[in-house]
């Protein structure tokens, strides 16, 4: 697997700065009470969705879990698109009905968050069968938290990926905390949690440096070519850590860990700053380029703050759309039958 060039690791850390600085005005915007109903941030998580986007192939797909704004912007979902959504808004990436979980990009094979945990992964595995019985080559990259491999739902995807022989790359993002509890206080393992594939006679590989992105992004590239070459799944688990809450509104984020071991990732293992600190040592870029990335991002999403604010709101008449596709494009379906609206 060839390394990253200069120019390729100078577009991730492009990436993932205005992922994090989008994520910044979306928490600003919810503090201040324009945003409703759930937020859920992945500062400090940066790294995995450009990793990921960087190692997918035009063939290939994608789907997460609840915590996936970083996993929307790396597909190339628009910022405008994705804070309308946030706002409420029509213009959004759902048309304003469902917020944080109603991200989707079918243009960038993105297909979306799903905020019940583990659901994204049957569905993965639904993407993948029509993959391989396609023939397409394609991998279904499944993204998903350290929380969601005791859901029931995660071990019969897993047991039938591998029967079937469906080109899955699971990924657990082990952010150390599901829900206020740790992985050691909700899950039993040895070693790591990825080691669970074992049962399932499934490879699997589990990740330390999830804060290094080219590090991660050379592994997560050679596990998909071995699920695209072997069309079996694969189990990785990347260590990674979340700076905030499960969500914005748990209170107990600084309770159930510690002040200073937040501070201490902050310092130590921030994505960002270990490929800036990279790229600078290798004369790649200097400060003042990095501080225009930063500029370029906050200009991003300011625009994108001022899209959603500018923009309309759904309608009543606009609740019963989305729901048929008979009744959204009067198919001759559409004038029999029951229909709940």
């Amino acid at each position: 697997m060839s390394a990253l060039s200069i120019e390729e690791k100078r577009e991730a850390l492009r990436l993932m700065q205005r992922i994090r600085i989008f994520e910044q005005h979306c928490l600003k915007y919810y503090n201040a009470g324009r945003l409703g109903g759930w937020l859920v941030l992945s500062i400090g998580q940066e790294s995995v969705a450009v990793a990921v986007r960087m190692a997918m192939k035009p063939g290939d797909h994608s789907i997460c879990g609840t915590r996936g704004i970083h996993h929307a912007l790396a597909s190339g979902l628009s910022m405008r698109k994705i804070m309308a959504e946030l706002f409420g808004k029509a213009t959004g990436a759902n048309a304003g009905k469902a917020g944080n979980h109603g991200l989707y990009h079918p243009a960038g094979h993105f297909w979306g968050l799903y905020p019940i945990c583990a659901a994204q992964t049957p569905i993965a595995a639904g993407l993948a069968f029509q993959m391989k019985y396609q023939n397409t080559g394609g991998v279904a990259f499944c993204m998903l938290g350290e929380g969601a491999v005791n859901q029931g739902v995660f071990h019969e995807t897993l047991n039938l990926s591998q029967l079937f022989g469906l080109p899955v790359l699971f990924l657990i993002e082990n952010n150390k905390y599901a829900m206020g509890t740790s992985e050691r206080r909700s899950s039993a393992f040895r070693d790591c949690l990825a080691r669970r594939a074992e049962a399932y006679d499934m490879e699997w590989q589990c990740i330390d440096e999830g804060y290094d992105l080219p590090t991660l992004h050379h592994h997560i590239a050679q596990a998909a070519e071995k699920v695209r070459s072997t069309q079996k799944p694969f189990l990785l688990e990347v260590r990674t850590y979340r700076y905030y809450g499960f969500t914005v509104s748990d209170a107990n984020a600084k309770k159930y860990r510690t002040p200073e071991e937040i501070e201490w990732h902050k310092e130590n293992r921030d994505p960002l700053k270990f490929l800036e600190a990279q790229l600078i040592a290798e004369n790649a870029i200097t400060v003042d380029e990095i501080e225009a990335m930063k500029e370029e991002a906050t200009v991003e999403a300011l625009d994108a703050v001022h899209f959603a604010d500018d923009s309309a709101s759904p309608t009543i008449e606009d609740i019963t759309k989305h729901v048929y596709w008979e009744l959204d494009h009067q198919t001759a379906a559409a004038s029999h039958g029951v229909h709940l609206f």
